[in-house]
């Protein structure tokens, strides 16, 4: 089922050659007033722009012409920023701060990992411990990283880096988030939202042994995340998810590659503790080569044991937004 498309009271054109409204896109959204009871449309031509893009504002709607040929792209290191500043906010390719988000049709890439292969020993001098930090290729880098946003889309995306935590809409407390027929790709925990989120045909690519994805619903215990009709990939002997606070998984109609570990979402060594358990449920999820044991049907399991048929998005984000309305 197909997301309606946003309307707004006027679209911005973006194009890098020049022939549009804007030639980048910080400077169609910078265009803006801070307030809007509507979407506002950017409509962003076919091309690669080189920039960091931050939105504060609400009711922002970013479109694509195609996420094979609209691309975003910075390489930025989580560990290398936060030597320099003190906190997250500017640490991704797409950073955002603002309500009713709609990304479509992008690719967003953090191309750090691939383009820096060699490890850097680096002055950190807001770092912990040692005056320096030794950055590497494989460390956190954000394609996407949320902070107090709430009600974010993200339709026909590509995100992708070459490290851990590519996918970070992190509002513990109210953050809701809708991802459909997107490919997200990346390291350790590459998918980690915090608080509601439902992700359905998509596709997850992972380069990493440790975990795939990564879940904090620590704030609420009806916080959850819900992966309808994904696939799962990634190199040989990936580990499918973990967490470190509480949690709670729902996969449903999932598919697994063979090169996926015979290993259940566990909780990190490292886990700060949980009082409400291991909350991962399964129905109708499938490992190609074998089933594993610990895919079998456990709805039942769930609080309320809910059937597959009453796993929507309204019902994943407990009838607080229905973003396919």
């Amino acid at each position: 089922m197909l997301i309606k498309e946003a309307s707004a009271q006027k679209q911005i054109v973006v194009d890098a050659n020049g022939k549009g409204d804007f030639k980048t896109i910080q400077a169609a959204i910078n265009s803006l007033p801070d307030s809007s009871a509507t979407d506002r449309v950017i409509l962003i031509r076919k091309g690669t722009y080189a920039e960091k893009v931050s939105i504060t504002k609400n009711h922002i709607v970013l479109q694509g012409d195609n996420s094979s040929n609209t691309i975003i792209t910075q390489a930025i290191s989580r560990d290398m920023w936060l030597c320099n500043n003190t906190g997250d906010w500017g640490v991704a390719t797409i950073n955002l701060s603002g309500n009713d988000i709609t990304l479509k049709n992008l690719s967003i890439i953090n191309s750090y990992g691939r383009d820096f292969q060699r490890d850097t020993l680096l002055d950190c001098p807001n770092g912990k411990g040692s005056p320096q930090k030794t950055i590497t290729k494989n460390g956190h880098q954000m394609a996407l990283r949320s902070t107090q946003t709430t009600r974010l889309k993200v339709i026909n995306c590509v995100l992708r880096a070459y490290g851990g935590d590519t996918v970070s809409p992190w509002n513990g407390v109210s953050g809701m988030y809708y991802f459909q027929n997107c490919t997200m790709e990346g390291g350790v925990d590459f998918y980690c939202p915090r608080g509601w989120a439902y992700a359905e045909n998509c596709t997850f690519i992972c380069h990493n042994k440790e975990a795939a994805i990564w879940h904090d619903g620590s704030k609420n215990k009806n916080e959850k995340t819900v992966l309808k009709n994904c696939v799962f990939r990634g190199d040989e002997g990936f580990k499918l998810g973990r967490y470190h606070l509480d949690s709670q998984f729902y996969l449903i109609d999932c598919l697994f590659a063979k090169e996926m570990a015979d290993a259940p979402i566990y909780q990190a060594a490292s886990s700060k503790g949980v009082q409400w358990g291991n909350r991962s449920y399964y129905y109708n999820c499938h490992h190609s080569g074998g089933d594993y044991a610990w895919i079998k049907n456990n709805l039942i399991e769930a609080e309320h044991a809910p059937s597959a048929q009453q796993i929507t998005a309204n019902w994943a984000f407990d009838n607080q937004w229905d973003p396919l309305k």
